[in-house]
């Protein structure tokens, strides 16, 4: 490994003004922030600008580009601001959203920003130091935390406070520098002072274990955004649940693998209308099995195997649909 290292307080001192906070507020009524309606007889309190959340972020083009998670900026309904200093602040916009690998990125103008050196996350070792930065609880800035590379390709189920979904994350970086809620986004940073993850999540209940998602599964996204304007995947236009022995059996399913194509609430569609899916044909209740030659389970999930076609691949689903195996062909879309 030649890797240039550096003293921690001299990377402190290059990195930190390009670490940002990220604030989410959102326009509510008097009514809503106390849980109550107002009767007749009370004057209704105008609809106010409150903080609803919020996270960190990194700033990595002299133009403002910024990289946070996905989850730190999931509300669509919130304006977002970027806190460059407590008295230094900007409004962000979102340019894409990638919810598969939990990354975001967001624009602010203005020019000559400071921003951040993109590592390589694919040379990163299994006992290489690494600092998180970032600010927790949206309060204490540039916080410091040192630690080394605990473990790599890691999966967990992240589940954020602010949402009730729950996220699949793979190949993820572990680490045991410090990782608190508010550091969500902030970079992870090795000792040349370069980016080689992006801080996500930490285990409630436990010490010295937090992750980062690998800096690599950014640079793509980024290279899109900066050609196209956007984020650039496949899509098929389904709503899905990956199925498993247990959920098989609990609902007398012929087979425990696949995608079950199914509505996760009423009033939904479990196939979007128009798109590359609902072109081929493919109903609710339909499990599709394989895409090309490739499985789906638990293990390889549909999302996965997207990731490794391109837009206008023509690919064939294997799908089983009242106990009777189908082959389907269609053409991977673009998600409108």
């Amino acid at each position: 490994m030649n890797k240039k290292t550096l003293p921690i307080t001299k990377i402190v001192k290059k990195v930190c003004p390009a670490v940002i906070t990220i604030t989410a507020h959102q326009n509510i009524s008097g009514s809503d922030i106390y849980g109550l309606p107002f009767s007749g007889l009370t004057k209704k309190k105008k609809a106010e600008e409150i903080k609803v959340g919020g996270g960190s972020g990194f700033i990595v083009s002299k133009d403002g580009l910024v990289i946070t998670s996905c989850h730190v900026v999931f509300n669509n309904e919130a304006n977002y601001y970027a806190i460059l200093e407590p008295t230094l602040t900007y409004s962000a916009k979102i340019l894409s959203r990638d919810p598969i690998n939990d990354i975001a990125i967001l624009k602010i103008d203005g020019k000559n920003f400071p921003y951040l050196k993109l590592g390589n996350s694919s040379s990163v070792e299994l006992g290489e130091s690494v600092i998180a930065v970032g600010n927790p609880l949206g309060e204490f800035y540039d916080t410091i935390s040192a630690g080394i590379i605990s473990g790599l390709s890691r999966l967990i189920n992240a589940h954020s406070g602010f949402s009730e979904k729950t996220t699949r994350l793979k190949g993820l970086i572990q680490t045991d520098a410090a990782i608190n809620p508010g550091n969500s986004g902030g970079p992870l940073i090795n000792m040349a002072g370069e980016v080689v993850g992006i801080n996500t999540a930490m285990v409630v209940g436990s010490q010295n274990l937090g992750f980062a998602i690998p800096i690599n599964y950014a640079k793509r996204d980024l290279l899109e955004v900066k050609k196209y304007g956007k984020i650039k995947r496949p899509f098929l236009g389904i709503k899905y649940i990956i199925l498993n022995e247990e959920i098989s059996r609990k609902n007398d399913l012929p087979v425990s693998r696949g995608a079950l194509v199914i509505r996760e609430r009423l009033g939904e569609e479990a196939v979007v209308p128009k798109s590359a899916a609902a072109k081929a044909g493919i109903k609710e209740f339909d499990i599709i099995l394989t895409i090309d030659d490739h499985e789906i389970t638990e293990d390889n999930y549909l999302s996965d195997i997207l990731e490794k076609y391109s837009i206008g691949d023509e690919v064939v689903l294997q799908i089983l649909r009242n106990k009777k195996v189908l082959s389907v062909a269609l053409k991977l879309e673009e998600k409108k």
